[in-house]
């Protein structure tokens, strides 16, 4: 995801402010020698030879640091004792990552979860300009840029066809390839041409993507990861709950029935949910409700952190790309995913809706200006979902939106019933926009 990419960049800006290079350690503590290693002794080293002082620290750089042994017991104690140190740390293995700061980060040091590219960062990097024009309405131009809420950004954009139909391509690579930062390079060559004429299918990038993250996000974390943190002897199992997970992609969760299916305890299932969960594989979405009681005990849904990590275990290779019905699946999962980013960097909760045969996908539980959108496959779909929900919650009248590809921006404000639609590659931009702008808010950091 970058991580290590990061680190470099902090070196950077520490070099820019005119920091001594020689008080800047990087240690890469999955390697051979350091594995061997005490971190103790490692950052004693580095104080040593720098003779540190807390007015004046040596950075230390830690790539991969659950490698080291007793890692989260040594950060805790570099903090309690105060070592003149400044670190900066990365971890591939984020469910071990999860458990130590509950045992011992808290108060101690700052997590900071990089997520899969957003639709906003991908058409950055492919050097596509993320702002839409309609061209209809006298030039009228809504450029991506963020407000102070995601109602506000999505009020500024221009009524109308949005233009942004022209982005189609980009946002099927980016739900069939996945948010990962190497193979998104290929997906930018899929745009544009490269210099031998030749050009990538969407197929052989669906394909390598499989290929690269079954390995690397799928069995790292089910047979490596999630084992060394949580002490689970049976991986097997583990993997086959994925498989199952991953065929009801976007649809409710019942521990029951697949304990029922597995031959396992309704609390062995929970437990191990958790884990996928704390592995960043997969999270759900509580059932929203007026009241806290309610949101704990209605269900949940289940979507994949990225839908590529889906389809990766269970093989898929091109079958979603001939299936409408998937491929609607995998639509909601990206708008999900994204919505979930902006969630986890606005601090607002997200959940689905569902009484009887009426739901909604996505409640984003704005208390300054709160937002429910259905995700459909045509700007033609049922409305009833939305205006049942809003009957039984007046606060999102006016603020409730239908969103698929091709549908024009029309505010809920001024709709007679209180629903709006929006493109699903407009709302996508939006939405990454606003994270980015809520992640520097809270970083404090000028933009």
């Amino acid at each position: 995801m970058g991580k290590t990419t990061v680190l470099y960049q902090t070196v950077s800006r520490l070099l820019g402010k005119g920091v001594d290079p020689s008080r800047i350690w990087w240690l890469r503590l999955d390697h051979p020698v350091l594995l061997r290693e005490d971190l103790g002794d490692l950052v004693r080293l580095a104080v040593e030879s720098c003779e540190s002082a807390p007015d004046n620290p040596v950075f230390l750089m830690l790539d991969e640091l659950v490698y080291a042994d007793s890692w989260d017991t040594w950060l805790k104690t570099f903090y309690d004792e105060q070592w003149p140190v400044q670190i900066a740390a990365t971890s591939s293995a984020a469910a071990a990552l999860h458990r130590g700061r509950l045992e011992s980060g808290v108060g101690r040091w700052e997590e900071q979860h990089l997520a899969p590219y957003s639709f906003t960062e991908f058409l950055d990097f492919v050097a596509a300009p993320p702002g839409v024009a309609d061209g209809n309405d006298g030039g009228a131009r809504w450029r991506g840029e963020a407000e102070a809420t995601l109602a506000d950004t999505i009020a500024a954009m221009p009524s109308g066809p949005s233009g942004c139909d022209v982005f189609s391509n980009e946002r099927r690579r980016l739900m069939m390839v996945g948010g990962f930062p190497e193979l998104l390079r290929f997906a930018g060559e899929a745009s544009h041409q490269a210099d031998d004429g030749y050009e990538h299918s969407e197929a052989e990038l669906l394909l390598l993507s499989q290929q690269v993250l079954r390995p690397d996000a799928v069995e790292r974390a089910v047979y490596k990861d999630i084992p060394q943190s949580f002490g689970v002897d049976n991986p097997m199992m583990l993997e086959r709950l994925l498989y199952m997970l991953a065929d009801q992609i976007s649809s409710l969760l019942s521990p029951t029935n697949i304990s029922s299916d597995l031959g396992l305890a309704v609390p062995t299932v929970e437990r191990y949910l958790t884990y996928l969960d704390q592995a960043f594989l997969i999270f759900t979405l509580p059932n929203h409700s007026g009241t806290e009681v309610g949101v704990q005990r209605r269900g949940r849904k289940l979507y994949f952190i990225d839908a590529a990590v889906r389809n990766a275990a269970l093989q898929r290779g091109i079958a979603p790309l001939e299936d409408s019905r998937e491929m609607g699946m995998l639509l909601e999962n990206l708008v999900a995913s994204s919505m979930r980013s902006l969630a986890v960097q606005s601090g607002v909760r997200l959940h689905h809706w569902r009484e009887g045969k009426n739901e909604v996908d996505l409640v984003y539980d704005d208390p300054r200006s709160p937002l429910a959108f259905e995700v459909a496959s045509s700007p033609r779909h049922d409305r009833a979902g939305l205006a049942a929900f809003i009957d039984r919650h007046r606060r999102f009248y006016g603020n409730s939106y239908l969103v698929a590809p091709n549908a024009s921006v029309i505010s809920a404000q001024t709709s007679a019933s209180g629903i709006g639609t929006l493109p699903v590659d407009a709302l996508l931009i939006a939405v990454g926009a606003q994270a980015h702008r809520d992640m520097m808010n809270r970083l404090r950091i000028d933009s």
